[in-house]
């Protein structure tokens, strides 16, 4: 028969006991917790409240920085970009008509790089749009220029001064920077960056082409096995290109010397 106390509730168990120490524990612990994050929410409103001020100078400075930039680059930045563009067109144009004529061609690269017909040339645009792509492509056409001209100070000047990720203009640079290197007779420097041009890019126009003058370029310093590498990599790795045909008979030479 079960027992009852006398106010009409069952004796508990031991395990029921258990079970409800267990259960008030666990409210106990729960409701520390919930005093814990009020506390720590009503910590953070007065936080809050209390540096107010503070927080929205830091928000408004960083809204007056998106919004600066964004003008600059609306109202500044882009016209600017557009102006030196128009003006590198005669510039440009007096550039390639050096490339292609047979007379006059030094008077036509200082032309590129003073100007003409009351247009800038590629040094103005350098100097009076600094930080647009005008002046950045400026750089290069002036470095060729002058390296045309047999100025080849100047050459490396400018041509180190261009910056590009494209496929054929950045390596084209730092090979015309080898070209110059070449004529000042340093040939050290010039296969530094002949090499630095051929790995640059790994395609059929540039690699190979750089490949092969930074072949030729250690022969002349003497290092047969670099050069038999440089002439071995172009017959393997770009064998349908038209260097392909002096590498081989480059690296027969390079083997000899070994």
């Amino acid at each position: 028969m079960a027992t009852y106390k006398k106010r009409g509730g069952k004796i508990k168990s031991k395990s029921e006991e258990v079970n409800d120490s267990e259960l008030l524990e666990g409210e106990s612990t729960t409701a520390e917790v919930f005093n814990t994050l009020d506390d720590t929410a009503n910590k953070t409103e007065e936080w809050v409240e209390k540096n107010q001020k503070v927080i929205l100078i830091a928000v408004g400075a960083i809204a007056l920085s998106v919004l600066a930039y964004l003008g600059f680059v609306n109202v500044i930045q882009e016209p600017k970009e557009k102006e030196a563009m128009s003006e590198m067109y005669q510039a440009q144009e007096y550039f390639d008509q050096a490339l292609t004529s047979s007379v006059e061609k030094d008077s036509l690269y200082n032309l590129s790089l003073s100007g003409g017909n009351s247009k800038y040339g590629f040094l103005d645009i350098i100097e009076n749009y600094g930080g647009t792509k005008a002046s950045n492509v400026s750089n290069y056409y002036a470095g060729v220029a002058y390296l045309n001209m047999n100025d080849y100070k100047n050459a490396i000047s400018y041509l180190d001064a261009f910056e590009s990720d494209d496929a054929v203009l950045g390596p084209l640079a730092k090979g015309a920077i080898g070209d110059a290197f070449v004529q000042l007779d340093q040939m050290n420097k010039a296969l530094e960056y002949y090499e630095t041009a051929a790995k640059m890019q790994d395609n059929e126009f540039t690699a190979p082409r750089f490949l092969l003058k930074a072949g030729i370029t250690a022969m002349k310093l003497g290092d047969a096995s670099k050069a038999a590498t440089h002439f071995a990599t172009i017959t393997g790795s770009y064998s349908n290109t038209t260097e392909a045909s002096k590498a081989a008979a480059y690296l027969s030479q390079a083997q000899a010397m070994k």
